[in-house]
């Protein structure tokens, strides 16, 4: 019986969901023609957030002690779902673009939205040129106090847990001394989990923790900034892990 409750409900939320979106992105989209996505972000970051309450979600961001909401930083979180965008947009209070695959560009409106929207292309297949013009893309929008969120796993977990972090975003830290903000997306993947289809009832917490300087951090220091942030990032994904474990155990 409750599985089939979840079933009628998951396919409600989709269903309502999937409308809201088409809808509102269209005329985003559209917006974007006539005003700089840039300088018009207050209804991006309505749509994100009204995304989320139609998927019937809860939602809650803890802000660390010395985490700076007014300072240009590279944002670097786990990787769970397609929500991710929609649950990062609405945790970070200030302008935020992000790095997106290269390939993604090439997709009809999409791409062309995203090229618009000021989002930074990531080579699918490294190359000197490419890495170059992300480096400068990236430089640009830091210099211009654009915040930037990477996704350093590469890719979604499956299993809930925080896969490797890449070096690469941690040396354009390090190469332009720009603050690092780790951020935690804890209880998104018991919400909906990649490859399965079901929403389930539940609360996203979304942890931004202290911001970390790179200012003073040498290149040979960077393996040890990707461990650092990557220990940040997941210790509370593991620890809700943990608990719901536990809890099973003794149900």
């Amino acid at each position: 019986m409750k599985n089939a409750y979840l079933a009628v409900r998951s396919a409600i939320l989709w269903m309502a969901s999937g409308i809201h979106f088409f809808v509102i992105c269209t005329f985003l989209v559209c917006l974007a023609i006539f005003i700089d996505p840039r300088k018009n972000d207050w209804p991006q970051r309505a749509f994100f957030r009204n995304i989320l309450r139609v998927a019937g979600v809860k939602f809650e961001v803890q802000r660390a002690p010395n985490f700076d909401p007014k300072r240009t930083s590279i944002f670097i979180c786990n990787h769970v779902n397609i929500f991710d965008p929609f649950v990062i947009y609405s945790a970070i209070p200030q302008f935020v673009r992000g790095f997106e695959l290269e390939s993604h560009f090439k997709v009809p409106a999409y791409g062309w939205m995203m090229g618009r929207f000021g989002n930074i292309p990531v080579p699918d297949a490294p190359s000197r040129t490419g890495l170059e013009e992300m480096s400068r893309r990236t430089k640009a929008a830091i210099d211009s106090g654009i915040s930037l969120i990477a996704f350093a796993e590469g890719s979604r977990t499956r299993d809930g847990h925080v896969g490797p972090f890449r070096k690469g975003v941690f040396g354009l830290a390090q190469k332009f001394g720009t603050a690092i903000v780790p951020m935690s997306i804890v209880g998104s993947f018991e919400f909906f989990r990649t490859g399965h289809w079901m929403l389930h009832p539940g609360k996203i917490t979304v942890i931004l923790h202290d911001t970390i300087e790179t200012e003073n951090i040498g290149r040979d220091e960077v393996d040890a900034l990707r461990e650092r942030v990557h220990a940040i990032v997941s210790a509370p994904i593991e620890e809700q892990m943990r608990l719901r474990e536990e809890s099973g155990k003794t149900d």
